[in-house]
């Protein structure tokens, strides 16, 4: 079996059922044969069991007597737990979570922003800071989208709510799945200037800056998505 070496079989085997569930190649409603996916997978019942139990635990499948194993409608799909996330971010464009993605971020980050400006510390300004300032001329789209990651979670943590804090996991997933692709096409030169801007906001202690310019930031975000949305129909 070649898929996802590094998890284990069992874990293979359920990353490689749920991902053909999340993209639709299982559509709801279709009923799994175990025998199969035995054979797909060269693994035993016992682990195909498992692997279902746990895609179960996740909303994906259930099963009934006499129906067996089936898919469930995506209505009853756990959508918030992390692997389901994960797999959704990885597949956008059949998933549309960028746009789910950028709805839930325009209206929670500038929001955040707000908050952090009016309660930042000394020692939330030196980490946002020190983050910013690690990006240096020439940097890859790596170490932007590690950078990105950390400004916008540490930004929510200066907010000092801790169900907003909260949200940011789930930010998180499909920001990084949303910045491999935005900078992995050439967008490193314009990632410092708005996270700047933000930042200096929050530094100033001016609420209504910093709310403008993350809401500017994630305006910039969605039209360089939208390039490279119109890119890949051409």
């Amino acid at each position: 079996m070649s898929v996802y070496p590094g998890r284990g079989v069992h874990g293979q085997v359920v990353e490689a059922i749920g991902r053909r569930i999340i993209t639709g190649q299982e559509a709801p409603g279709a009923t799994l044969d175990l025998d199969a996916l035995e054979i797909t997978y060269d693994v035993s019942k016992t682990v195909v069991r498992e692997a279902l139990k746990v895609l179960a635990a996740k909303g994906l499948v259930d099963a009934r007597p006499k129906r067996g194993t089936f898919v469930r409608p995506r209505s009853e799909w756990s959508l918030l737990d992390p692997d389901l996330l994960r797999w959704q971010f990885e597949d956008p464009a059949g998933s549309g979570m960028l746009d789910d993605l950028y709805e839930v971020r325009i209206i929670v980050e500038p929001a955040g922003a707000r908050l952090a400006a009016a309660r930042r510390t000394d020692e939330d300004v030196a980490r946002l800071t020190a983050t910013l300032d690690a990006v240096g001329p020439g940097a890859g789209a790596k170490e932007i989208v590690e950078a990105d990651l950390a400004f916008h979670r540490q930004l929510l943590e200066a907010s000092h709510n801790e169900l907003l804090i909260r949200m940011e996991y789930i930010i998180e997933v499909g920001l990084r799945a949303r910045d491999l692709l935005v900078h992995g096409e050439g967008h490193q030169d314009d990632f410092l200037p708005p996270h700047r801007a933000v930042l200096d906001a929050v530094r100033a202690a001016d609420a209504d800056g910093a709310e403008r310019a993350m809401r500017a930031l994630l305006e910039q975000a969605a039209k360089d998505e939208q390039e490279i949305k119109n890119r890949g129909r051409q």
